[in-house]
């Protein structure tokens, strides 16, 4: 099983945006802070904003931000929402593959059961959770951001 680049990007912004919860973060923020496309980010933040995760604030000082506390943010929640139905063999993808052996097959329900499993253990987990280092996540992003930005080095 794997997770999605789409669901590792969700979470990291939602791990920067708990982090720095007490300001307006702006997609260019958490991209240089991960090392991360902008663009991918962009989508990302909109699906999270669609899902009631994020609120959003247009204009010249706009940005994004949590539209909730850490401690309402359920992981697998956001692993399900963002995990595109995760087709694991071909016989699970929506067409239900080509496989001959899918009208009799076992193994399909032994793999669902496997994949309840994988994301029974993101539910126990809250974005709180996440971010109970919250310090030491903040000096090492905060540090990458840094050492990304040529005008940061001289400060």
């Amino acid at each position: 099983m794997r997770m999605t680049l789409q669901t590792d990007y969700a979470l990291r912004m939602l791990i920067y945006l708990a982090i720095h919860d007490r300001r307006l973060s702006t997609v260019n923020d958490v991209a240089e802070s991960y090392g991360i496309s902008r663009n991918h980010l962009l989508k990302i933040a909109l699906r999270l904003r669609n899902m009631g995760l994020l609120s959003t604030a247009r204009g010249r000082s706009g940005g994004i931000r949590l539209a909730m506390t850490p401690d309402k943010i359920n992981v697998g929640t956001v692993v399900r929402n963002l995990g595109d139905d995760f087709p694991i063999v071909e016989c699970m993808k929506a067409d239900a593959g080509r496989c001959v052996l899918s009208p009799t097959c076992r193994l399909k329900g032994v793999i669902r059961d496997a994949l309840g499993s994988y994301l029974s253990v993101f539910d126990k987990f809250t974005l709180a959770d996440l971010v109970a280092n919250r310090s030491q996540l903040a000096v090492v992003l905060d540090a990458h951001k840094l050492a990304g930005d040529p005008a940061g080095q001289a400060a």
